[in-house]
């Protein structure tokens, strides 16, 4: 009987593609790092590019190239390396570390643009591999040899993140047999060995931004950190060992190019390395496998950013993007990343892409320098990495991407600042809520501190008066209080600070101050909300004006509404009183039952010509006048026909001197001032000055029934002026 054997190929093609254990595999710095990053840079720039960049520029000149963008990209790695020793990233390199810096909105705008520099990297890479190919194979179709490259590209990446790397293991191989094959050339030195070149073909930041996508490879490994066994140590070291190795390696095929080569000769040959190689098959085994690991890398790390652009949210299309197999592969992202990088070969040219990657990668290499930058200023505790570096590094990083941008394209700098703008104001209207906490509540509180610190130097100010209220709340469950009102005399530069006093500040009570007060939120309004613990709501009241003087934004106004209890006068007169102490102005709102604010248009403000409590009034009443978008009423009263012309005359020349609006209508009224109140014309709120002696309770309470609408009394603090 014949015996079936097992077919042993499978479980072969299985450990080679996967090795040992088929799920959960991650990679050491390595692999995970140091391999994709030194594979992605020396790629098809180098081969087909780079003796076009010396021959522009000279051996001294390319070398300034060389240095140029090895100091962008080495600021970057340290930054890099630095922030990943803090925080613990997740899938998406820059993406992720920006978005745990300044949240989401910051990171998508970032990662989108990051998403589609790698593509089209991929891209770039495969043109290249193109390009060599048909120079030794000049009679083959490009677009059948870019669409084999693509579909091989994107079979590796689908099945396995490992198999990749495996791959990129021999391509390595291969690469150093070419760049070895190079350096050993027969070729006898030129006799000009040329320092300075006089580039020709372009300046020096054209030809700058064609040779930049050359370093840009450092982000390889970082967008594979979701992969990485221990991303904290594997970055650091893959990307700066990474970095200077292949700085060594450029400027050593600079400095050998410029001695064998003249540079006509490298402005014209595109294949000048294979021309000077000691043996030209390593070198068109080079360029073959350089671009295609190149490609490789990208496509390894790009759909990997598009998968935790969707696993946030951040994306259209998110629940289909976010998707992985069990064996961590963003399959259906891989296939997107697939078909972009297919319409981008058919569209684009080698020259073309360098520029638009070079633009992508300096805008995502400045965020995240500047992420660095920011986070080393604050000084806060929570940013202690093990990886330290001074802040002139992440500064100069940053300064330097935005500095060559503006250099190499300052038209599509500005356009590319205004994508990322865009999409950030796109994103922050989606309100997303990531998992975890960021920096961006505590940078601005950290520019408002030190601003603080700055204005505290400089006198205080009636010019730079705003209304900043105090609003004490009795009861948040059933306060009926006038936050329309509150709205109206409050925005848009004012805020609030509401508080309510209870003997235990219980969680209901909080949320229920707070739930109240989200409306006067929802308008853009400034809102601050506490509950003080206190057995009397008079003291606690007292104790929240005594304490939130000595605080650098302190409310300037104490909002009360009085009702029909009289039992709480003496606690209104209290705390006027407390609040004139303090320096603080008051404003007591007397609600009209039926009418309320009326058609919220007309506002009648009393004013006495000998008074010098006008200016809160007056400041209220313009206000509500740009709130309401009505009309201004300016009153005033006398017993005497004899001062109606002097009062004219004075009401005239306060609203030359206050500067209000032209519609603004004048009102003598002659009589007894009860008498002529009814006698006003009608208003939708009714404004009266409060004498600094004692509260008239009794006229307060009766005098909106006389003018048929509600009524604020207004106290001065000292520090208003509605003239300045």
């Amino acid at each position: 009987m014949n015996e079936t054997k097992p077919n042993r190929l499978v479980p072969f093609i299985k450990r080679i593609a996967f090795g040992k254990k088929e799920t959960g595999s991650k990679f050491g710095t390595f692999a995970g790092v140091f391999t994709p990053d030194v594979l992605t840079i020396l790629g098809v720039i180098m081969y087909l590019r780079f003796g076009w960049v010396v021959g522009n520029a000279g051996f001294l000149g390319a070398v300034a190239i060389i240095l140029i963008a090895k100091s962008v990209t080495i600021c970057t790695g340290l930054s890099m390396s630095s922030i990943t020793t803090n925080i613990k990233i997740g899938a998406g390199g820059a993406y992720s570390i920006i978005s745990k810096s300044l949240g989401l909105e910051a990171g998508g705008s970032i990662g989108i643009p990051l998403y589609i520099a790698q593509t089209l990297s991929t891209a770039l890479y495969i043109i290249g591999f193109t390009e060599g190919w048909l120079l030794v194979f000049p009679d083959h179709n490009p677009i059948i040899i870019s669409s084999i490259a693509w579909i091989g590209i994107l079979t590796i990446s689908y099945i396995s993140a490992k198999f990749a790397i495996r791959i990129q293991y021999i391509i390595m191989v291969i690469i150093g047999l070419s760049l070895l094959s190079f350096f050993l050339t027969p070729v006898k030195p030129v006799t000009d060995f040329v320092l300075i070149g006089n580039f020709e073909n372009a300046n020096f930041w054209l030809v700058f931004a064609i040779f930049f996508p050359a370093v840009t490879g450092i982000m390889a490994g970082a967008n594979m950190s979701g992969d990485l066994k221990k991303p904290r140590r594997s970055i650091p070291l893959g990307t700066m060992t990474s970095i200077g190795v292949t700085l060594i390696i450029y400027i050593g095929i600079a400095y050998v190019l410029s001695v064998v080569s003249t540079p006509e000769e490298l402005r014209s040959n595109q294949m000048i390395m294979l021309d000077k190689a000691f043996w030209g098959p390593a070198i068109i085994a080079g360029i073959m496998g350089a671009t295609l690991s190149s490609a490789l890398g990208s496509m390894l790390g790009a759909p990997r950013i598009l998968q935790a652009l969707a696993e946030q949210k951040t994306i259209p299309f998110h629940s289909v993007f976010a998707a992985k197999t069990k064996r961590n592969e963003p399959r259906n992202a891989i296939i997107l990343t697939g078909i972009v990088i297919e319409v981008s070969l058919i569209v684009g040219s080698l020259d073309v892409l360098a520029t638009l990657i070079t633009m992508f990668f300096l805008i995502t290499y400045g965020m995240l320098n500047l992420v660095v930058f920011i986070e080393q200023s604050m000084k806060i505790i929570s940013f202690r990495p093990t990886f330290k570096i001074p802040r002139f590094v992440s500064f100069l990083g940053a300064a330097g991407c935005i500095i060559i941008m503006f250099l190499i394209n300052p038209v599509f700098s500005f356009i590319g600042i205004i994508t990322i703008i865009s999409l950030y104001i796109w994103l922050g209207k989606k309100e997303m809520e990531p998992s975890w906490g960021d920096i961006r509540g505590g940078l601005f509180l950290v520019i408002a501190e030190r601003a603080s610190r700055i204005s505290a130097k400089f006198p205080r100010h009636q010019i730079t008066w705003k209304p900043d209220l105090l609003l004490p709340i009795e009861n948040p469950d059933v306060w009926a209080g006038p936050l329309l009102f509150i709205r109206n005399i409050t925005y848009p530069s004012g805020s609030i600070f509401g508080f309510t006093v209870k003997e235990e500040a219980l969680p209901e009570t909080k949320e229920s101050l707070k739930k109240l007060l989200k409306p006067l939120k929802d308008q853009g309004i400034q809102i601050n909300s506490a509950v003080l613990e206190d057995n009397d709501f008079l003291h606690g009241t007292k104790l929240v004006i005594q304490t939130l003087q000595g605080g650098a934004f302190r409310p300037n106004i104490l909002f009360l509404t009085m009702g029909e209890d009289t039992r709480k006068d003496e606690a209104i007169k209290q705390l006027v009183n407390q609040a004139a102490e303090h320096e603080l102005g008051t404003i007591i709102l007397r609600q009209h039952s039926r009418v309320a604010y009326g058609m919220q248009k007309d506002i009648n403000i009393w004013l006495r010509d000998k008074s010098p409590n006008w200016h809160l009034a007056m400041l209220i009443t313009l206000q509500l006048q740009l709130n309401w978008e009505g009309k201004i009423n300016l009153v005033t009263a006398s017993t005497e026909k004899k001062d109606e012309r002097r009062l004219y005359n004075f009401l005239d020349t306060l609203s030359s001197q206050a500067r209000l609006p032209s519609m603004t209508e004048f009102h003598v009224l002659i009589g007894n001032f009860k008498d002529t109140i009814q006698g006003a014309p009608r208003g939708d709120i009714n404004i009266f000055g409060l004498a600094q002696d004692d509260l008239p309770f009794n006229f307060m309470r009766g005098v909106n029934e006389l003018t048929g609408s509600s009524c604020i009394f207004v106290r001065d603090s000292g520090w208003e002026s509605a003239l300045v």
